[in-house]
């Protein structure tokens, strides 16, 4: 998965400190979390764009429009969310549902908190 940013590497690092993963890699214009070995397959990536906009949501005509945002499963939502603070995230002010809590990360994606059922 591939995230927009106009400062990549303070996004990497934001991600890899709310994840407790570490930074595979990172340059100016580009950087990498990886999973550790033997864990699932799937990277993501934090992409330079200097005219990045974030986006509305929830969605509004003639906004910009999420493309895709995380889903982080946590054991407790409400430590969850105080740990996002911490590490630099907002809670969004629209709160569909008590079980997933969405927050927005420092350059505005929007992520979500949930707990299994």
């Amino acid at each position: 998965m591939s995230i927009s940013s106009p400062r990549p590497p303070e996004l990497a690092a934001f991600y890899a400190r709310l994840l407790g993963v570490a930074v595979a890699a990172s340059e100016p214009g580009w950087a990498q979390l990886r999973p550790e070995p033997g864990r699932l397959r799937m990277t993501l990536n934090f992409e330079l764009d200097e005219l990045h906009t974030p986006p509305t949501w929830p969605s509004v005509p003639g906004a910009q429009q999420p493309q895709a945002h995380l889903d982080v499963w946590v054991d407790d939502l409400d430590a969850a969310e105080r740990w996002a603070h911490h590490c630099g995230a907002t809670t969004h002010p629209h709160q569909p549902q008590t079980d997933v809590r969405v927050l927005l990360d420092p350059h505005g994606h929007p992520f979500c908190l949930f707990t299994a059922h």
